[in-house]
């Protein structure tokens, strides 16, 4: 492989790429009042997400899961109550807390290797570095060889496989997601789900994950919290092994039944 200035060493595509394990964060609300100032739609909610753990959100709409999020990326302050990280109380957005949207939110005019190199330009990384840890996040979701197209140029599914190596490639220590696979067709959107959870193997990241589809949540998550009526109602622990298949697991049927009557299903 050349060495000239342009292109990365093999050398240091391994010393510079392989995905870096960080420490997950723990983020907890205590008897926290969330919204707006004047138009709160969640009270009193006391909630602990250990770190590296994947907690699945779900509820009906509007009843303030996408609040939770912008709460825990301290994009909306609380009006009442603590959140905190780590113990301390929480500071405004943070390159340790990471956001996915269901829409990709990729910047059109970068290409997809550009975009996952975002982060890393505003950590000011040298461009060597750069190029090699964005490479190395593409390969892992599966975009090696579309890095060079632009977003409107590949499919929902590889936007948002960019948009999930974009997030990662910052090393967060949590990642908090909205709703990113549900505009997705069934197959697509399980085959995301896997490479999440593979992905995020070895990362260390805390994850909180929104979602309306019970068996998503299911699936992904190591908790799952159910919210209603202005409430966080509970949270409960999801039987493991991970497997989409186990469809007559006595346990997993009755918490399933539990989150569908949450729904109002």
């Amino acid at each position: 492989m050349s060495t000239s200035s342009d292109t990365v060493t093999d050398t240091e595509v391994t010393e510079a790429t392989a995905p870096k394990a960080v420490r997950g964060t723990r983020l907890t609300l205590t008897d926290a009042t969330l919204g707006h100032p004047g138009t709160p739609v969640l009270y009193g909610v006391d909630l602990d997400v250990a770190p590296g753990e994947i907690l699945t959100v779900v509820g009906p709409s509007g009843c303030g899961k996408s609040t939770l999020l912008r709460t825990l990326a301290g994009l909306l302050p609380a009006p009442a109550g603590s959140v905190e990280q780590d113990r301390h109380p929480l500071p405004g957005p943070s390159a340790d807390r990471a956001l996915i949207f269901q829409e990709d939110a990729l910047l059109p005019w970068r290409s997809l290797r550009a975009n996952v190199e975002l982060p890393l330009t505003v950590k000011g990384l040298p461009r060597k570095e750069r190029r090699a840890q964005s490479e190395a996040w593409l390969d892992r979701v599966g975009l090696a060889t579309q890095a060079e197209q632009l977003p409107h140029r590949v499919s929902g599914g590889q936007r948002q496989r960019a948009q999930l190596a974009r997030a990662l490639a910052g090393s967060p220590r949590a990642v908090l997601m909205d709703e990113p696979f549900g505009a997705l067709d069934a197959q697509t959107r399980a085959g995301m789900q896997d490479l999440l959870v593979e992905v995020l193997r070895g990362t260390g990241a805390t994850v909180v994950f929104v979602t309306h589809d019970v068996d998503e949540a299911l699936f992904l998550g190591d908790r799952v919290a159910l919210l209603g009526d202005g409430r966080l109602s509970a949270v409960r622990d999801v039987p493991r092994p991970r497997d989409r298949t186990a469809h007559d697991d006595p346990a997993r049927m009755a918490l399933r039944r539990e989150v569908l009557t949450s729904l109002g299903s």
